[in-house]
């Protein structure tokens, strides 16, 4: 049985909770220690949580991991988005959705 705030939005700001924070940081600390990443950051806006990796500090995020509460009964709330606006995976369970970070090794063309 769903209620009505099901198909309602969020309101305020879209953050991550202590949980699934701590499955993200697990990912970025292993990709730190392999030299890939070296720089991240957190923003909730009204609609999508973004966890931003950077490879150098002023550049464009190499990877934008998202939470969208609205998508979350159609194509799933997380999606793995990657330069150039890709979606690499989507899906409902956040633990699925990083499992794209351990399928291949990640390099940057310079």
């Amino acid at each position: 049985m769903s209620d009505a705030s099901d198909a309602q939005p969020q309101a305020g700001p879209v953050f991550f909770d202590r949980r699934e924070l701590d499955q993200i940081l697990r990912v970025y600390g292993r990709m730190v220690a392999a030299g890939e990443w070296r720089d991240y950051a957190i923003v909730g806006h009204k609609d999508v949580a973004e966890f931003a990796v950077f490879r150098r500090s002023g550049d464009a995020p190499l990877y934008r991991i998202e939470k969208r509460p609205a998508l979350r009964l159609r194509q799933g709330e997380w999606a793995v988005v990657g330069e150039g606006g890709i979606v690499l995976r989507r899906g409902r369970e956040l633990p699925q959705v990083l499992r794209v970070f351990d399928s291949r090794r990640f390099t940057v063309i310079e």
